[in-house]
């Protein structure tokens, strides 16, 4: 069993990488909104616990059965400990299942990110950032609020890789992904 972590900022790509690498790989792909869109139609607003919640099911699952692994984005927020302690507690639920973990961060600017936020395949998948407008100014908040590049030697796990993906097509990132951790 492998989890794989792609993390990074708001529209960076963690989504479509992980498309690609499972169209190379046996991993799975969970991403984050594929949990929040249900939860936000469901409630009409973003309720956090229900989330989590279905996360956790989700990742309990699948720790305990036989599939090969799950690749799952998040953007993490390197300055809030809540979300050290996220990427601590599900790591340690498939860690408990015998998986080896690993770690992807992609960055990328912001310019180079608001372009993506209204790409066609990250609009069919996140009905809430359809409002470009209010998704891109949540993309500003949030880098202005938040974290989420990591600092040179703050993550400190054996399976990491940052990938600067700018200018890099998913699939070739998927590729040096699959490549560099053997996948």
């Amino acid at each position: 069993m492998k989890l794989v972590w792609i993390i990074g900022d708001s529209a960076v790509g963690k989504m479509t990488v992980g498309q690609e690498l499972t169209k190379i790989t046996d991993l799975r792909l969970f991403h984050n909104h594929m949990m929040i869109e249900p939860v936000l139609e469901i409630f009409g607003q973003f309720n956090g616990s229900a989330i989590s919640r279905l996360k956790d099911v989700v990742f309990e699952e699948f720790a305990a059965s036989n599939q090969y692994g799950m690749i799952h984005t998040f953007m993490w927020a390197f300055d809030m400990p809540s979300d050290w302690e996220y990427v601590k507690r599900v790591s340690g639920l498939f860690e408990d299942h015998g998986a080896e973990i690993y770690y992807v961060e992609l960055v990328a600017p912001q310019e180079v990110r608001l372009a993506r936020n209204a790409t066609e395949n990250r609009l069919k998948h996140k009905a809430s950032k359809r409002d470009i407008e209010q998704s891109n100014q949540r993309l500003i908040n949030d880098d202005a609020h938040y974290r989420c590049v990591s600092l040179e030697g703050e993550i400190p796990f054996p399976n990491y890789l940052k990938i600067d993906n700018t200018n890099l097509p998913a699939a070739d990132a998927a590729r040096m992904i699959a490549e560099y951790f053997h996948l």
